[in-house]
C-alpha cells in the first residue's frame, strides 16, 4: 500500500529543453558511491537488522554547531541527543537527556534535570556541565558556528557572539552535575522544541577541549544517542550501530544503520532496485511514474527551495530588478514539470501550515504575498533599469551546487528569464562544500538555496534574515524588519505576536531579497519491510523507532 504520511503541525512547454538536457535528480549532494559489503536483504532471515539508507553526501561535520545541514544532522540526530527529542507521533518535545524540566512563573527560567542513566559512548556520565559548555561554545565567536543564532534565545548569548559581551554573561549554568538552569532573553513557550535541535546537542567537554578534530574520526567521536558510529569510509559510507548503553535502548529496534554517500539519484535508484538500499530518493525523470507506486512515502516538510540575491552586487542592489526576476520565474511549472512531487508553490516566505493562534493556518491568516506575473515583471525591470541608468543589464550568473535536479531547475530558470524578461543568465555549478562556503561568504551574485525548519514556529524562518545573521547570506539589512522581529520576540500575546511576524514577512517579501520557488515535501521510496522511520514536518529523520520486518 502506498504510504502517505501527511501529518500537519501541532504547535500554537517552456521546460522541455531543460528536461531533456538533464533528467535525473538529487538533493544538496556531493560525491559518493555505494559500499559493496552489504545488501538490503539481510533483515528477514535471522541476521542483523541493518537499515541501508542514502545520505546523499558526506556530512559537512559531525560537530553539532558546525554541521548545520541535512547531510550532517540526519546522522547526528541519531548518534546524539539533546535535552529533548520530538515524539514519535507528533512533533512535540518529549524528555530525552533531560527527564523533566521546570519553568518559572515569568517564563524566563528553565531548569532541566539530566537523567541519571544518561551516558556518553566512552562511559562518562552526561552532565549539566556538558550542556553549559556546549551552549556557550555554540555562541562563542571563536567557534564560528553558522548556527550560532540558535543560541540567542539564551540571555547574553547574542552579545557574546557579536563581541558585545563575554562568556560569563551567557546565562546557562550547571547548578550541579545533573541540574541545568537556563535564563532566556524573552519568554519562549516553545523553548523545549528549540533544545531538541541538533545545533543544541551537547558535546563531551573534555574531548572537545583536548582535540579540535574530535568530530572527524570514529576513534575520537564521543556520542550519546540511540546509535554509535563504528565505521567511516570517506565519501562512501558511515556505519552506526545500536547503542546498548543508551537510556532508552529497549525502544531501538535496528542493530545498525548504514548511510551511503551516493550523489546521483539514478544510481541510488539502481541500488534500491537491486535491494542494496532500503530507502532511496526518486529520480526526477521517474517521479511522475514512481510517485504513484506502493513503495512511495510522502512526508510534509517545513522547508523551502528558493534563490538568494546578493543585494551588494549589481544589478541586484536595485529592489525593482530583484522583484522583476522573482515575478518572472514560474514556480508552478518547475514543480509540475521538474520536481513532480506535488509540492506547494511558495506564495510567501514562511511555511504555510503553522497553526495560527486565531484559528486556521498561518497562510490563511496572512494571505498570499507572492505571485508569478510576467507583465508586472517586465514593468519592474524597465523601472529598475531606468533608475540605474542601464541600457543593458550587467552580466548575471546563477550559481548552484552540483546536482542533476538543481541543474535542470537552473536551466529552466535561465530559459524563463530569457523568454519573460529578455535577460541572458549564465549558469555556474560547484561541488557542495565549495558552493556553501562561497554563499556563506556572500561571494555569489545570485544563487540557489534551501532552508529546513527546525522548530514549530514562524520565527524559525524570520530570524534567518535579520541583520548580521549567518543564515542571511545576501548582504540585506532592514531596520524595520529587524525591529518587527525583535518586537515579536518580546510579545507575550500569541495573536499579536503572529501579527508582528506577518508584518515582518510583508516587509521581507516587498524587499524581494529572494525568489520563492516551492515548499518541500519529502518523497522517498521505501521497501515494504521498512517501518516507523519518522520524518516530522520539522526536525530531522528519526531512526530511534525504525524497524525492518
Amino acid at each position: 500500500m502506498k504510504k502517505h504520511k501527511m501529518k500537519g503541525l501541532f504547535f500554537t512547454g517552456l521546460l522541455g529543453a531543460a528536461l531533456l538536457a538533464a533528467g535525473c535528480s538529487g538533493n544538496d549532494n556531493a560525491s559518493g558511491e555505494q559500499n559493496d559489503g552489504n545488501n538490503g536483504n539481510n533483515s528477514n532471515d535471522g541476521e542483523e537488522k541493518r537499515l541501508i539508507i542514502n545520505n546523499g553526501s558526506e556530512p559537512t561535520s559531525l560537530d553539532p554547531p558546525i554541521g548545520n545541514d541535512e547531510y550532517s544532522y540526519s546522522i547526528l540526530n541519531n548518534v546524539m541527543e539533546g535535552l529533548t527529542r520530538l515524539e514519535k507521533d507528533d512533533p512535540v518535545p518529549a524528555p530525552a537527556m533531560a527527564e523533566d524540566w521546570d519553568v518559572s512563573d515569568d517564563g524566563l527560567t528553565y531548569t532541566f534535570h539530566i537523567r541519571e542513566d544518561a551516558v556518553w559512548s566512552n562511559g562518562d556520565p552526561v552532565t549539566a556541565e556538558d550542556f553549559e559548555y556546549s551552549f556557550k561554545r555554540l555562541a562563542d565567536p571563536e567557534t564560528a558556528s553558522p548556527a550560532a543564532h540558535h543560541s540567542y534565545w539564551i540571555a547574553g548569548a547574542e552579545a557574546f557572539n557579536t563581541g558585545e559581551g563575554s562568556e560569563e554573561d551567557v546565562q546557562v549554568t550547571a547548578v550541579d552535575e545533573k541540574t541545568l538552569e537556563i535564563v532566556l532573553e524573552n519568554p519562549v513557550d516553545f523553548f523545549p522544541s528549540i533544545v531538541a535541535m541538533p545545533q543544541l546537542f551537547p558535546v563531551h567537554k573534555d574531548t572537545a577541549e583536548n582535540d579540535e578534530n574530535w568530530a572527524n574520526s570514529v576513534d575520537t567521536l564521543v556520542t550519546n544517542g540511540p546509535f554509535t558510529l563504528t565505521e567511516w569510509e570517506r565519501d562512501e559510507y558511515i556505519l552506526v550501530e545500536k547503542n546498548e548503553d543508551y537510556w532508552d535502548a529497549e525502544t531501538v529496534n535496528l542493530d545498525a544503520v548504514e548511510y551511503l554517500m551516493v550523489e546521483d539519484t539514478n544510481t541510488a535508484y539502481q541500488l534500491y532496485q537491486n535491494n542494496e538500499l532500503h530507502v532511496s530518493g526518486i529520480p526526477t525523470d521517474m517521479m511522475g511514474e514512481l510517485i504513484e507506486s506502493d513503495e512511495a512515502a510522502i512526508y510534509p516538510r517545513s522547508g523551502i527551495e528558493f534563490q538568494r540575491f546578493n543585494v551588494e552586487e549589481e544589478p541586484f542592489h536595485n529592489k525593482n530588478i530583484r522583484k522583476a526576476f522573482a515575478k518572472a520565474i514560474n514556480g508552478q511549472e518547475i514543480v509540475d514539470y521538474i520536481i513532480q512531487g506535488n509540492q506547494p508553490v511558495m506564495d510567501g516566505y514562511i511555511y504555510n501550515e503553522f497553526v495560527h493562534p486565531a484559528g486556521g493556518t498561518y497562510r490563511e491568516n496572512a494571505g498570499s504575498m507572492h505571485e508569478f506575473n510576467v507583465d508586472e515583471a517586465r514593468e519592474l525591470l524597465e523601472l529598475g533599469m531606468e533608475e540605474e541608468g542601464y541600457d543593458t543589464l550587467p552580466e548575471v550568473t546563477l550559481s548552484y551546487n552540483t546536482d542533476d535536479q538543481h541543474h535542470t531547475v537552473a536551466q529552466a530558470v535561465q530559459e524563463m528569464l530569457q523568454q519573460n524578461l529578455g535577460v541572458d543568465v549564465k549558469l555556474e555549478n560547484t561541488e557542495w562544500a565549495v558552493f556553501l562556503e562561497a554563499q556563506r561568504n556572500v561571494e555569489l551574485q545570485y544563487s540557489r538555496s534551501s532552508f529546513l525548519g527546525g522548530y514549530n514556529d514562524p520565527m524559525n524562518y524570520l530570524d534567518n534574515f535579520t541583520s548580521g545573521n549567518p543564515m542571511n547570506r545576501t548582504g540585506w539589512s532592514n531596520e524595520e524588519y529587524d525591529s518587527l522581529v525583535a518586537e515579536s520576540l518580546q510579545e507575550v500575546d500569541p495573536e499579536r505576536r503572529f501579527e508582528l511576524m506577518q508584518q515582518a514577512e510583508e516587509v521581507f517579501m516587498e524587499e524581494a531579497v529572494i525568489v520563492p520557488l516551492y515548499f518541500y515535501n519529502s518523497t522517498f521510496l521505501e521497501k515494504p519491510e521498512v517501518v516507523d522511520i519518522v520524518r516530522h514536518p520539522v526536525g530531522f529523520v528519526e531512526l530511534k523507532w525504525a524497524d525492518l520486518q
